[in-house]
């Protein structure tokens, strides 16, 4: 049956307009399409969220090649995701007060004020979290290059892993709140930081399983020191421009 597209116009049949993309089944403005709109947008927000997560946790490299490889209905888009996460992540922070930095080693700096600093860091944790994403993609990048993953393509891979490491630490915030203010602060900081290391290397090693699981663990600590080392060198830069600027 040919249909005439109330958006464009076109004449076409199937359930969409080839031209525009709209649907086919324009319904009337009322309570069921208020009710619909709201369970194909917030039920399929939350749809896409919560697969997404559990694929995460369960076959993480696998499913972050399919998406890079072209599976990508049931998954949330990585940056979208990645923002979303580090946001509540930066909002919870705010609301309950807590904090993942080590309250010894922030006492030891001259001139920084842990509260102040938590709270800064709460308030930019998603543009922390967006930086570090290029560190980790190019890093992988000089590492895992033989794999024929290009930048933009290790981007994808890193913006997940950011994901991952973020809901982990959404699920567990009660239990970091609790810990994080008690006397084995510095015990529990090295063992989120250990958490986070562990994630990396097991999506490395399950995204990249041309390599032998030996050779992609070597490689994957490879990757993580010379993100700390591209890390290190920016911050050095920054602290000298800034320096430089003051004065």
């Amino acid at each position: 049956m040919q249909i005439i597209c109330k958006n464009c116009g076109h004449i076409f049949s199937g359930q969409f307009c080839n031209n525009c993309g709209q649907s086919a089944a324009t319904h009337k403005l009322n309570l069921h399409f208020i009710w619909h709109d709201i369970q194909h947008g917030l039920l399929h927000f939350d749809k896409g969220i919560l697969y997404t997560a559990k694929k995460l946790f369960t076959k993480p490299g696998k499913s972050i090649r399919e998406f890079i490889e072209g599976k990508r209905v049931k998954h949330f888009k990585p940056i979208s995701l990645v923002i979303i996460l580090a946001t509540l992540y930066g909002v919870l922070r705010h609301l309950f007060h807590f904090s993942v930095l080590d309250k010894k080693v922030v006492s030891e700096i001259q001139g920084v004020e842990y509260e102040s600093l938590n709270e800064w860091i709460s308030h930019h944790y998603y543009w922390i979290i967006l930086l570090s994403i290029p560190m980790f993609s190019l890093a992988s990048f000089i590492v895992f290059r033989k794999q024929g993953y290009n930048f933009i393509e290790h981007i994808v891979l890193n913006t997940y892993m950011a994901s991952q490491r973020l809901i982990l630490r959404i699920v567990i915030f009660p239990i970091t709140k609790y810990y994080t203010e008690s006397d084995y602060n510095k015990l529990f900081v090295d063992i989120l930081m250990l958490m986070d290391i562990l994630l990396i290397f097991w999506t490395y090693i399950t995204f990249f399983n041309n390599l032998s699981k030996i050779k992609a663990f070597l490689y994957s600590i490879y990757s993580y020191v010379l993100f700390l080392a591209i890390f290190f060198i920016l911050l050095l830069l920054s602290v000298l421009i800034f320096d430089i600027h003051v004065g």
